[in-house]
């Protein structure tokens, strides 16, 4: 299987395309006015403390308070007592934080909607092979290496590295490296955490600590361990940071790193452009002919899957199956084109044959292993949906790209022309009945107005009669389908 990422540079975004067998299967954008916060290290003021919600909001400089909950709070931080730490319990958010405190937080989600940045004190820092944690004496090993002779190996290497300022999760990268490598990451993530500690002690409060690689510099870091045969990038400057960047953690992408310099934009050699349109879709559709509908809600995103022209060859069950076994791997792929996350309720096409549910499922499954973020699928519900949960850190294409529709205020619809009509003919008459008036004109869009006068005259002229005075519609063409204004005159 070939994989490449391409990185398309503008002055004000970053966009980088994971393309896998010619396929495009993952999207990141990020916007110099807009960039994810995920990851940054703050030194933030506790604004509220909401004890029924074991809860507080910390001010971090941003637009919106953060949200710390008290099982966000790690026993090695400045909010538990050292004589405490021992027995420490999340408990009365009241005893752990107070207002007014200044407190070191990390950012664990970005502001989603109308909610404001999740804070943790369980501060991490990651690089190529490591994971740094301040404070602890812990040293832990990714599950994904399942050796365990191999297991115990970097244990005993990464243990040498644990003193006063922290212990270390080994990441899978790092199956089968060295002690060189271990040691210069090491020392690396140390001497990051003392700049850390020295800003902590010198900034104010409301300030940032340590902020997050960008977007280019992080899909290099984070794909470490991923097989890529190579990387493209659009920008000369940003290719040769790449390089000097690779050159010092990651060496082994030196190498693949290309500049494109193609007449072409990067993003239409696979037709990228194309797929992120359609992944704005609500409709998927399927090669079988069936499709997928997808929609997004702040509480949940539900999918629902149709056999559309799909007719299938043997029987009704047979091509069920055949439909939710192939919606499976487009289920798995818009997750991961879309970055959906939160809670997901699928509606499959009904199965009575429980051999055909655990196939199902299976496929599911399987295809979900690619996914780099964590998934947990839940099986069929006793009303045979299937119930699962994707860790959700940063926000989806859709809200990235797409604001609220003007017109329908986020509603997902707008009133018919119809509809529109009727409430003026009562706002007409509302307003008779407020106001002296000798005659009234309606200003109202093209297609509501034209409707008053032909389809709806007859309703506009029993309303004259009615209130014995002239009402006169004028169309405009600017107006919202919605929008409407009654003049007195």
């Amino acid at each position: 299987m070939s994989t490449e990422l391409l990185i398309n540079m503008t002055p004000a975004e970053t966009r980088v395309a994971l393309i896998e067998n010619g396929i495009l299967q993952e999207v990141h954008v990020e916007r110099d006015a807009r960039r994810g916060i995920v990851g940054n290290i703050y030194k933030g003021r506790v604004s509220r403390v909401l004890p029924g919600m074991q809860a507080a909001f910390v001010d971090i400089g941003l637009e919106k308070a953060a949200f710390l909950h008290a099982s966000d709070i790690v026993p090695h931080t400045e909010c538990v007592d050292v004589t405490e730490q021992e027995h420490f319990q999340a408990g009365n958010i009241a005893e752990l934080v107070r207002q007014g405190q200044d407190i070191m937080v990390q950012v664990v989600k970005d502001p989603l909607g109308t909610k404001g940045a999740r804070l943790t004190t369980d501060i991490t820092l990651p690089s190529r092979y490591l994971v740094f944690m301040p404070g602890s004496a812990h040293v832990g090993v990714s599950q994904r290496i399942d050796s365990e002779e191999e297991r115990e190996r970097l244990k005993g290497i990464s243990g040498d590295y644990v003193d006063e300022l922290g212990g270390f999760i080994i990441r899978t990268a790092a199956e089968g490296v060295g002690d060189q490598e271990l040691s210069q990451d090491a020392a690396f993530l140390k001497r990051v955490w003392r700049k850390v500690l020295q800003r902590k002690e010198t900034q104010p409060s409301r300030t940032c600590l340590y902020s997050e690689l960008s977007l280019s510099l992080r899909v290099i870091r984070d794909f470490v361990g991923t097989r890529l045969d190579r990387i493209r990038v659009d920008s000369r400057i940003t290719y040769e940071e790449l390089v000097n960047f690779s050159s010092e953690f990651v060496p082994e992408f030196t190498e693949i790193l290309d500049y494109y310099s193609g007449e072409q934009p990067i993003f239409d050699l696979f037709d990228v452009e194309n797929e992120i349109q359609r992944a704005l879709s609500r409709r998927v559709e399927l090669k079988s002919g069936g499709y997928l509908i997808i929609d997004q809600t702040e509480a949940m995103t539900t999918i629902d899957i149709n056999t559309g022209a799909f007719v299938g060859h043997r029987n009704l069950e047979e091509t069920i199956f055949n439909t939710n076994i192939e919606a499976t791997q487009a289920i798995a792929r818009q997750l991961r084109l879309r970055n959906l996350g939160g809670i997901i309720i699928i509606d499959f096409i009904d199965m009575n044959d429980q051999e055909h549910q655990r196939r199902v499922l299976h496929s599911l499954e399987a295809a979900l292993e690619k996914d780099r973020a964590k998934t947990n699928v839940s099986g069929f519900s006793q009303l045979g949906l299937v119930e699962m949960t994707r860790k959700r850190t940063r926000e989806s294409i859709e809200h990235i790209l797409c604001g609220e529709c003007p017109s329908c205020k986020g509603r997902g619809s707008v009133k018919t022309v119809e509809t529109v009509c009727f409430e003026v003919l009562r706002e007409v008459l509302r307003v008779n009945r407020a106001y002296d008036a000798d005659k009234f004109i309606v200003y109202a869009s093209t297609h509501v107005a034209e409707m008053l006068n032909d389809d709806e005259s007859h309703s506009l002229a029993e309303l004259e009669v009615f209130m014995g005075k002239q009402v006169q519609v004028q169309a405009e063409p600017m107006y919202s389908q919605e929008k409407f204004d009654v003049v007195l005159m």
